[in-house]
């Protein structure tokens, strides 16, 4: 049985717009993403993704709402990733982790090359934007 490993992810949204990042780092280099990171020992899902988001990007964010629980199987692990629509306190962000990012309307969704747990995401995030 493969480990679990979970996760936190932030849709960040700015009016229309929502935030991705591209990884800089690791197995899954250059696979886009929405930003986000492990849940640390002791932390709730909300504060771990607040921290992950100032360790990634500098940034600020506050949460709107839950919105999904995304179940994936990689080939090494499990990943439950906790999912939550964000948005940011102030306009600052900087790249500290990933190699590119930008923001992309809910049509230019489906033209990213997302990693397969972050695909599974689409569908709420288009439904949460209608």
């Amino acid at each position: 049985m493969n480990k679990t490993v979970k996760v936190v992810g932030a849709v960040i949204r700015k009016e229309d717009k929502i935030f991705v990042t591209q990884r800089g780092y690791g197995e899954f280099k250059d696979g886009w993403e929405f930003p986000g990171g492990k849940i640390e020992a002791g932390e709730t899902p909300e504060q771990a993704l607040v921290r992950e988001i100032k360790e990634e990007l500098d940034a600020t964010i506050a949460m709107d709402s839950y919105l999904v629980t995304v179940e994936h199987d990689y080939p090494t692990f499990h990943l439950s990733m906790a999912v939550y629509m964000c948005h940011l306190l102030n306009p600052h962000l900087e790249l500290l982790e990933h190699e590119n990012a930008k923001w992309v309307t809910k049509d230019e969704l489906d033209g990213i090359a997302f990693l397969p747990a972050d695909e599974k995401i689409l569908p709420k995030i288009k439904k949460a934007l209608e």
